[in-house]
């Protein structure tokens, strides 16, 4: 087997604003894995909050090559023991995915037993801005989109959401406050969410307050994001979040991820699946992980100015299952 890997920088429509940063771009890692005269695929942006960046992951990839190059067995099985979770893993472990379908002839989804795949609707993202900027791209969106989810994370909070519900009155809501509230602003505004429909609320605390929680009096269900990871994280969010949103970035490829949902759910977690900057390379393998979720946001390509070829096109807000000239 032959393994390269290469960055690639993909223009952003316009900055994208969340509580902790605004990014004017997207950076990705692209991987390729050659044998017997086929190549798989798989991208990865990383996890820039945990130092995952894309010099980062290059330089484990560099390590990794490396060790191929002394005899390693390159195989998903044994991928574990040889990088640490996070993105450069994701992006091999989906590239040999996409290596064993376009090898065998059988689609990534049968050989994870997911076959056939469905048709799934994702949320759209609503990046900071101000309340008024907000309801009025709400409405537009609205127009195509059912289900909007609203980036959170000031005083300014409620209002955004009003301004947006106002505008649209039927979208689905949900929202994010990417660990920027403290929990007496989470137990003032939760009442408040609820009534204007929202369905879910997203790391509403930094991570390490998650205990916290047990003293949360809304009924808005919680999801845990930076705050959960991989198997190992099970334990500090059981009994704190409702839902646990589980990225191919976070867990480290897409076998990680399917067995990290199987867990979370024997556990009594309710599944989200989110995604973190990159092209439709990336989100084809989570939209396998995205036929047991409950949420799916696996809109991060609408942000680009130019989708690889073959992305899914997001027309609609629905994701249907993409070719196999695209991954898997």
């Amino acid at each position: 087997m032959r393994l390269t890997a290469r960055s690639r920088v993909h223009e952003l429509i316009e900055p994208f604003v969340i509580a902790r940063k605004a990014y004017t771009e997207a950076v990705v890692v692209e991987v390729e894995i050659e044998a017997d005269g086929a190549v798989g695929r798989g991208e990865a942006a990383g996890v820039d909050y945990r130092g995952d960046t894309p010099d980062r992951m290059l330089d484990q990839l560099r390590g990794f090559r490396e060790r191929l190059d002394r005899g390693a067995v390159l195989d998903r099985a044994g991928l574990a023991a040889l990088l640490p979770p996070g993105g450069a893993r994701n992006a091999v472990d989906c590239a040999l995915w996409d290596l064993e379908a376009k090898r065998s002839g059988v689609s990534a989804a049968v050989r994870a037993g997911l076959a056939p795949l469905r048709v799934i609707e994702t949320f759209v993202t609503l990046g900071m801005d101000t309340p008024e900027a907000m309801g009025t791209k709400a409405g537009r969106w609205a127009e195509r989109y059912g289900a909007l989810k609203v980036k959170l994370g000031d005083r300014d909070d409620m209002s955004r959401l009003e301004a947006i519900r106002a505008a649209a009155p039927r979208a689905r809501l949900i929202a994010d406050a990417n660990q920027g509230w403290t929990l007496a602003q989470l137990n003032d505004r939760a009442p408040r969410m609820a009534a204007l429909g929202v369905e879910l609320l997203e790391q509403p605390l930094p991570v390490g307050c998650d205990d916290e929680l047990c003293d949360y009096r809304g009924a808005v269900p919680l999801c845990a994001d930076e705050s959960f990871d991989d198997r190992a994280d099970l334990d500090r969010v059981v009994g704190r979040y409702a839902f646990c949103n589980i990225k191919l970035d976070k867990a480290g490829g897409l076998t990680e991820a399917l067995a990290l949902a199987e867990a979370a759910r024997w556990r009594g977690l309710r599944l989200m699946v989110g995604c973190m900057e990159g092209t439709s390379l990336g989100i084809a393998p989570a939209l396998l992980l995205a036929q047991g979720c409950e949420i799916i946001d696996l809109d991060c390509p609408m942000q680009l100015v130019r989708d690889v070829e073959g992305g899914f096109g997001y027309q609609d807000g629905w994701l249907r299952p993409n070719g196999p000239d695209l991954w898997g």
